[in-house]
């Protein structure tokens, strides 16, 4: 069965370093998946400083969208993957024009591919409900959905960390619970 840790935090807080940082530790076969697509010159800079960031031995798929058909086909004999970033994956799927149902549907699918699996799990989320209440429905609607998504991603994991200006505040694990 494996393992399920959420790293929570907001723009720029060091949760994707963070998540390095635990999975540089603990895998020698681990898959990296980027949920990033190159939309515009920013986000390729973005997704350029990302690739930089990661030890080039570690198996790299860029996967926007079909997140649930690819976790079911990892190998067996992968330690552990990272998911870098559900929050960006919920907005891909709420561009392509899915239900929140839908996207709801979808990471739980996710979730209960991982919880059968043998491999650890690292998933990156943004928390997005710190902040002001959006000024249009679509933001809304984005914040609201990755709240829950989040809630639901928390749930079922292992261990949950909060990271805040760099610093990681352990939420859920058997040191908190």
């Amino acid at each position: 069965m494996g393992k399920i840790t959420l790293i929570l935090g907001g723009a720029r807080s060091g949760k994707s370093r963070f998540a390095l940082k635990l999975a540089q530790k603990s895998a020698s076969s681990l898959l990296f998946i980027a949920t990033a697509a190159p939309s515009d010159n920013e986000m390729r800079k973005r997704i350029k400083l990302h690739r930089k960031n990661r030890p080039s031995r570690w198996k790299t798929i860029e996967e926007p969208v079909k997140l649930s058909f690819l976790v079911k086909r990892i190998s067996k004999k992968t330690d552990l993957i990272i998911i870098d970033c559900m929050t960006i994956f919920i907005s891909n799927l709420l561009l392509k024009g899915r239900s929140d149902y839908s996207i709801q549907s979808e990471v739980n699918s996710v979730l209960r591919t991982i919880r059968n699996s043998n491999f650890n799990t690292l998933i990156v989320s943004n928390e997005v409900g710190m902040g002001i209440v959006p000024d249009n429905p679509l933001a809304r609607r984005f914040r609201d959905l990755a709240g829950k998504i989040n809630q639901s991603i928390a749930a079922a994991s292992d261990e949950v960390y909060l990271i805040v200006s760099g610093l990681p505040l352990k939420l859920k694990g058997a040191d908190n619970e």
